[in-house]
């Protein structure tokens, strides 16, 4: 049972593998503290205003073990440091969250199969 994490920032994109859900959401939270500690990205025009809280940074996303159905999600860090977590791959479902703390736990219980919940 392994469980891949994939960090998008920028132009990288990295993929590791991990045994257990809680290794995975472990290694998101310290992607996302890393990233949030570079600074942000700024304000930008291009056809309209883009501000930082409107631009994704980078995205952890998070896709567990098996083939068909496996479960997925991630979060997306924006460029003024705040998280926005999700389930899905395709249909994205939005996890309601104030901080990083319940944002990681609203997806580690949206990840974790039924048999374990």
């Amino acid at each position: 049972m392994s469980w891949k994490v994939t960090v998008r920032h920028g132009p990288r994109v990295g993929r590791e593998k991990f045994g257990s859900l809680d290794d995975a959401i472990d290694e998101a939270r310290r992607r996302i503290e890393e990233i949030q500690r570079d600074g942000g990205l700024p304000t930008i025009s291009a056809f309209r205003k883009h501000t930082p809280d409107q631009r994704v940074e980078a995205r952890i996303e998070i896709s567990g073990p098996g083939l068909i159905r496996s479960p997925e999600g991630g979060i997306d860090v924006m460029g003024d440091g705040s998280v926005i977590a999700y389930t899905g791959a395709i249909r994205k479902e939005t996890i309601r969250a104030d901080s990083l703390d319940q944002a990681l736990e609203g997806l580690r219980e949206g990840l974790q199969p039924a048999s374990e919940q």
